[in-house]
């Protein structure tokens, strides 16, 4: 019964968080329809006495302007909310930070301030549970725009008022044709500006048109959906694929072939998969295909990169390969080890083993139980998975992460074998997903999530039955993932190259819990082998850095500020 309630509640915290997203869109939309109708009626005469004692006409009337524009991107931005849109959460904030200020300027609107106080102050409670990626190449077109169509309708403006000065009753000069059309662009318009001739209001209502289609552009594309860009072609894909099934000997094999990686093949027969960020481009474990080409392959990919002007670096390499890379002229530095379980000696039994036979026992006899699900997941099924994810995400304040890891995609996850944890009451509270090698008789798992909070133990009892169902289904290995080094980079003698592998990985850690997850392996007593990272040279370890930073965290790089 205990449990049963125990289940009832973080299912319920899971609902509640889901519907205060909801709620936060509802009202944004809701706060849209009150700026606007706010912009249209007149201010309350005593009030409008006190204004007309403190501020000047120009900011009054621009006031109602910017008014009237947040209003127009509120309704925009309401259904990316909706959607936990991460990007539509920050411009929200942002509007509704500067409409507050509005509705005291144009008017003292307190009434209308005090709602968008309340509405900022519950989207700040819950800003984690705002996840979802945009678009970043549509992020980066629209700042683009943004800056492209200030920049454009300044210039227009200034020539405007420059060159039209007799049609206004404003004597401009270079200056104050500037700072005009500085004013008319962010909606501080000078209602005391009168044209004299039709043209020139033509040209006045130009200047407008130029200022709201150019926001509007920025900000649909600022909270556009993430585009499925497949980086090759569909034939391309199909023969990595191809590649991957007759040469995959890690736990990599299959990352390589999400769809954030871009291939390069060669004659031999091998392949490279990697993401390119600025000059660098991030090439996932070593190259797969024949060992007897793995040189060979290194070299190509480097002349490859170098007519494109990239820096190549390769990450989570295996020591077998580090010959080849040291002889193509690379550096190379210890970065993880991945934890690798021979199934063959993983027992319950010992001393050493009561860290995980513990809570596995004691969840046993509280009634919970595991459950292994063969592809394709029905659609019930996806949809809980999907909750727990994102009751997962928000829990850890951040996004997805990517490229040598996978991310819960529907596609991906309806696809792909599962195993839960259900409580007492049949309640799954826990999962993750299971990802078979190609060349080696190993089983490795990728997803990791549950509801917060969740029964103690939780995770030991799913890892315990999943490594017990491996064994029995004829694996050898289970690999656990790599962890980052702990204590790298930590001591004043360290060298540098250290130091900065110990800075990205503090970095890291807002993110994904690299300590906490290396902690937990080390329960089931995994045999650890080094991964490494190769590079051309300490000159180009900070690019190398940054392009793994990139390629890993996606989103969550730009918004390393935003989370603080």
């Amino acid at each position: 019964m205990k449990k049963n309630r125990f289940s009832a509640r973080i299912i319920h915290q899971a609902v509640l968080e889901r519907w205060g997203v909801r709620l936060i869109a509802i009202l944004t939309a809701f706060m849209g329809v009150i700026n606007l109708i706010s912009a249209i009626i007149p201010a309350l005469k005593d009030r409008l006495v006190v204004l007309e004692q403190i501020l000047p006409l120009e900011v009054r009337f621009g006031s109602r302007l910017a008014t009237t524009l947040a209003a127009f991107a509120l309704f925009i931005l309401a259904s990316s909310l909706w959607r936990r849109k991460r990007t539509a959460w920050l411009l929200t904030v942002i509007i509704l930070s500067l409409s507050i200020v509005t509705h005291l300027f144009k008017g003292i609107d307190y009434e209308e301030a005090s709602l968008g106080l309340v509405l900022l102050i519950l989207m700040l409670s819950l800003r984690s549970s705002f996840h979802a990626a945009s678009d970043r190449p549509s992020i980066r077109q629209g700042l683009f725009i943004l800056a492209g169509g200030l920049l454009f309708t300044l210039l227009y403006g200034t020539l405007g008022f420059f060159l039209l000065e007799e049609h206004f009753n404003v004597r401009f000069n270079l200056l104050t044709a500037i700072q005009q059309s500085w004013l008319m662009f962010v909606s501080f318009n000078n209602p005391g500006l009168v044209p004299l001739k039709t043209y020139s209001k033509y040209f006045v209502d130009s200047i407008y048109a130029v200022g709201l289609v150019t926001m509007g552009s920025a900000l649909f594309m600022l909270i556009r959906p993430v585009l499925v860009r497949m980086p090759s072609l569909p034939e391309e894909w199909e023969r990595a694929k191809t590649i991957v099934e007759k040469y995959g000997r890690t736990a990599l094999a299959r990352p390589a072939l999400f769809n954030d990686k871009q291939y390069y093949f060669t004659r031999g027969g091998s392949l490279i998969a990697y993401a390119v960020h600025g000059r660098g481009a991030l090439v996932l474990g070593d190259p797969i295909g024949p060992r007897s080409d793995a040189f060979s392959v290194i070299k190509a990919f480097d002349e490859y990169c170098r007519q494109n002007d990239w820096l190549a670096g390769y990450a989570s390499i295996s020591p077998d390969y580090l010959k080849h890379y040291h002889r193509a002229g690379y550096e190379t530095m210890c970065i993880g080890y991945e934890a690798i379980i021979p199934l063959s000696t993983f027992t319950l039994e010992g001393g050493v083993n009561k860290d995980i036979r513990s809570p596995y026992t004691k969840l046993l006899r509280l009634g919970y139980q595991s459950t292994y699900y063969p592809p394709p997941l029905e659609d019930w099924l996806l949809q809980e998975l999907r909750y727990i994810s994102d009751s997962w995400l928000t829990m850890r304040h951040g996004g997805e992460m990517h490229f040598s890891v996978g991310w819960f995609d529907d596609d991906t996850i309806r696809n792909g074998p599962v195993m839960v944890v259900q409580a007492p009451d049949g309640q799954i509270t826990a999962f993750v997903n299971l990802v078979p090698e190609y060349q080696k008789k190993e089983l490795n798992v990728d997803l990791m999530r549950h509801y917060h909070p969740v029964e103690n133990g939780t995770m030991e009892f799913l890892f315990v039955s999943m490594l017990e169902w491996a064994k029995q289904n004829g694996y050898d290995s289970f690999s656990l993932g790599v962890s980052s080094i702990i204590g790298v980079g930590e001591k004043s003698d360290d060298p540098r190259v250290e130091k900065a592998l110990h800075t990205v990985a503090e970095y890291v850690q807002r993110f994904y819990n690299f300590r906490g997850l290396h902690t937990f392996k080390e329960k089931f007593h995994p045999q650890w082998e080094p991964r490494y990272i190769a590079y051309p040279g300490v000159a180009s370890l900070p690019l190398v850095l940054n392009t793994l930073l990139w390629a890993h965290s996606g989103d969550n790089y730009i918004w390393r500020f935003i989370k603080q």
